[in-house]
């Protein structure tokens, strides 16, 4: 419902009471100390808007995976958006006589129900630094998370050389 780029983008919270905060716990987890050589991207293939809850999910699938796999130290899993865009929904009334309580409400405002990112195609989303030797796992990880994304996304490997 909310996958599409309909109109242009709302961000201004502060002319709307009760927008729900973001479900997006944290941003960096794993190392974030230690410099590691390889970078793995997930990125998105076309442009949408992912909901805080997905965003959340998705990272919540690969920072356990890759708790699992690599152990907390062994990487960094950076979430490069952050949802601005408010959410908005005109509740309808349903039940019997509701056609007639629901008419003259066409282009209402709406209540804020979330916030979501704006992504265009070839946006990374989130970003996770570690050793070249874990990278089946880490590009394992990254996809499971891909899955719980609206939109269809892609691998991208970079590794740093040592000059």
């Amino acid at each position: 419902m909310y996958r599409k780029l309909a109109k242009k983008a709302y961000t201004r919270k502060e002319y709307m009471g009760g927008v729900p905060g973001i479900k997006v716990v944290q941003f960096d987890m794993g190392n974030l100390t230690a410099e590691f050589p390889m970078s793995v991207h997930l990125i998105v293939d076309e442009s949408c808007q992912i909901r805080h809850s997905a965003l959340e999910a998705a990272r919540m699938s690969i920072n356990r995976k890759l708790n699992k796999e690599l152990g907390r130290s062994n990487y960094h899993l950076k979430l490069r958006t952050y949802p601005h865009h408010v959410l908005r929904e005109n509740k309808q009334a349903t039940g019997a006589g509701a056609d007639r309580v629901s008419q003259g409400m066409r282009l209402a405002f709406g209540k804020a129900v979330g916030t979501a990112a704006r992504v265009i195609p070839g946006q990374k989303i989130y970003t996770c630094y570690a050793n070249p030797q874990s990278v089946e796992k880490v590009k394992d990880a990254l996809r499971h998370g891909g899955h719980k994304l609206p939109s269809p996304t892609h691998l991208e490997i970079d590794i740093k050389d040592e000059a």
